[in-house]
């Protein structure tokens, strides 16, 4: 990563950073998958592939508020159906990584999560919406799983956009508001932290990467405490469209740019 161009942010820029960071935190505890709006800002500011570094600890931050707030909440079994699944995916997002440019990039996943929500959206509308997560133990169910978890990790590896396609996968298990919230907040702390090695041998994260996230942190502290005020007063259909259209726009933004 040209870590140089760290430092030539313009106050401007930085700001656009510091209120992406505070998106993160708002993302994390309130309307998971509104993050992609911050993807979309850091890899405007800064050269793509270095934005994914930059930005991996921010939500790493965002991951630990979000867990302190709602560890009560986790639903396991479904964490340990998908780690498997995830973790391939990582795997092959490592590798893709090794080769692919930023375009290349930015129009694999935009068109991904513009696929994912289309499916999720037909599901809903052409199905029984299930209303336990238990019920992904299933045989489908648990295709669907694995299916999400590859999905999610290379999506979360190359881009940390895996944030959408895990929300649809919990939407459509019939997660309600506190256990999705509960469940992604895990799911996402441990795959983060296990990206770090990943992104570290890439050379995505450096010394001066993070003390350019020493800085833009502490805005997500705001927006955890803002997102966990918001999130009891917004009812679980809104709730479940605001996620949806939060993953819409950030598959947009990455194929338009």
């Amino acid at each position: 990563m040209n870590t140089m161009t760290l430092w030539h942010i313009s106050g401007w820029e930085f700001a656009a950073l510091a209120l992406a960071a505070l998106l993160v935190g708002f993302s994390k505890t309130a309307v998971s998958g509104a993050n992609t709006v911050s993807l979309a800002i850091f890899a405007a500011v800064l050269p793509a592939r270095a934005s994914t570094g930059v930005l991996l600890p921010i939500l790493i931050a965002g991951d630990v508020l979000a867990v302190l707030t709602y560890r009560r909440h986790a639903h396991w079994p479904t964490l340990w159906r998908l780690f498997p699944a995830v973790a391939a995916g990582v795997v092959v997002g490592t590798l893709f990584l090794m080769w692919a440019d930023d375009g290349i990039v930015r129009t694999s996943i935009g068109a991904i999560l513009l696929l994912m929500a289309a499916v999720t959206v037909w599901r809903r509308r052409t199905a029984g919406r299930e209303t336990e997560p238990d019920a992904v133990t299933t045989r489908a169910g648990r295709l669907k799983a694995r299916s999400y978890g590859v999905l999610g990790g290379f999506t979360t590896m190359v881009a940390n956009a895996g944030g959408p396609v895990m929300s649809l996968y919990l939407l459509s298990a019939g997660f309600r508001k506190l256990g999705f919230l509960g469940t992604s907040a895990f799911f996402f702390l441990i795959v983060n932290v296990s990206k770090v090695p990943f992104s570290a041998g890439l050379g995505l994260i450096d010394a001066r990467s993070l003390l350019l996230d020493a800085a833009l942190v502490l805005f997500v502290v705001p927006g955890a405490l803002l997102g966990k005020w918001a999130v009891h007063r917004i009812n679980q259909r809104l709730f479940e469209q605001l996620v949806i259209a939060a993953t819409v726009v950030g598959g947009l933004q990455l194929l338009l740019r």
